[in-house]
């Protein structure tokens, strides 16, 4: 039976975010069932590539319902989120966390409804769809499945940011733009900064856990367009810990490389992960990651577990993660966690693509064909044109430094 679709009036009484801290166990636990394909929250959410489907017919350019002359009209946004959802009900409630933090602080002609729905794709698509005739802009949805089911409907006729990615080469509609946040794309942004460091090749590391491997994939994609050589090892795993003989393996291969010139290690690993390989292949080969080499929330890093095993390995993460004197950081207040609760970096993140995912909402409500937006996700550059919608979103670089990841204003 379809879910209920929930109109709800929002009423802005402050923010109140539960999130359950990631411990070992944990994210070992996440690790393996990434592994079996379960869907799980975050920037690492595995889901099957979308098939190709015929794009709705729409402008080149997003425009919402034209004014009447006289009053401003008010522009009605909608937030679809899967807050029905037992797997991804805190990721969920995270985004529209971040979501209203900005929405109460720009909302002047904007109303907002918030349409709960399961992860279900079928039912996502039905909501989307009954949605249309009371919006003006949708907000999400949040999983590469159910943009996929979206896309594939056809039912896409006004401004859609899709708060995921989407895999394969199937055309997206013209009106939908895709900001999710994507470990793929800091693989490619990580390649870039390889190459600046005149690095020639470097060794790419995954396991077989889905966002590793598609991690992997897209750095290595990069590499080969910039002249940046690479070797792939996939490194077997269990429950999160590599296998031993598999990092020996690493060890022997680049203590090879030291006299062949210089070299560095992609690891599209997380922070656990990477941590087992520095203790055998030691800290002299240069060591590059993604957002998920960073475990620690920024309002907790005074009293985080340090890491001092990381010393020197370079990662990409999000400014609301490594910036807090960034000028759009500090605008915003941070989610309210309950006393017996701990922060999540992943939930973090999510509550940073909320509001950004207001920002740039607000942005075509006002019917800008391109701008950019300096956000708590990173610097975003958007686009509409003849040929559809464009996104890039550039992260900045950081150092783990006595035991904490510590933003660096150059990627050296």
């Amino acid at each position: 039976m379809l879910a209920n679709k929930r109109m709800i009036e929002v009423v802005l009484c402050g923010l109140c975010l539960c999130l359950p801290a990631l411990t070992t166990a944990q994210t070992a636990a996440r690790t393996s069932a990434q592994t079996e394909g379960t869907e799980t929250p975050g920037i690492v959410m595995p889901e099957p590539a979308p098939q190709k489907a015929t794009p709705a017919e729409t402008p080149s350019a997003p425009k919402p319902a034209s004014s009447d002359p006289g009053a401003p009209k008010t522009i009605r946004l909608t937030l679809l989120l899967p807050l029905d959802s037992e797997n991804l009900g805190r990721a969920a409630t995270a985004v529209r966390e971040g979501f209203l933090a900005a929405y109460e602080s720009e909302k002047g002609t904007l109303s907002l409804n918030i349409v709960s729905t399961s992860d279900i794709p079928e039912e996502i698509v039905s909501s989307y769809t009954n949605s249309l005739a009371d919006s003006d802009i949708v907000i999400g949805p949040l999983t590469r499945s159910g943009a996929a089911a979206i896309v594939q409907s056809g039912a896409v006729r006004l401004p859609t940011v899709s708060l995921t990615q989407l895999d394969g080469e199937g055309e997206v509609p013209a009106q939908m733009l895709n900001m999710g946040l994507s470990v793929e794309d800091e693989a490619r942004e990580a390649a870039g900064w390889i190459v600046g460091n005149k690095v020639k090749k470097a060794y790419v590391l995954c396991t077989g856990v889905a966002w590793q491997r598609r991690a992997a994939k897209a750095f290595a994609a990069k590499a080969r367009s910039v002249g940046l050589g690479t070797e792939l090892i996939e490194l077997g795993s269990s429950y999160g810990f590599l296998s031993a003989l598999d990092v020996e393996r690493v060890k022997k291969a680049v203590q090879a490389e030291k006299s062949f010139g210089a070299y560095s290690v992609f690891a599209a690993l997380d922070s656990a992960q990477i941590k087992q390989l520095r203790e055998v292949i030691g800290n002299e080969p240069a060591i590059y990651g993604t957002s998920q080499t960073n475990p620690v929330p920024m309002p907790d890093r005074i009293t985080y577990e340090h890491l001092p095993e990381l010393n020197g390995v370079r990662l990409i993460d999000i400014p609301w993660q490594l910036q807090p004197d960034h000028a759009a950081v500090m605008i915003y207040p941070r989610a309210v966690v309950e006393a017996n609760q701990k922060r999540s970096a992943d939930m973090e993140r999510l509550y940073a693509l909320g509001i950004d995912a207001f920002r740039v909402a607000l942005q075509i409500a006002q019917q800008q064909k391109q701008f950019e937006v300096d956000g708590v996700t990173g610097r975003l550059k958007v686009a509409f044109d003849k040929s559809g919608s464009h996104f890039t979103r550039t992260e900045p670089f950081a150092i783990y430094r006595e035991g904490l990841p510590t933003y660096l204003s150059e990627g050296r």
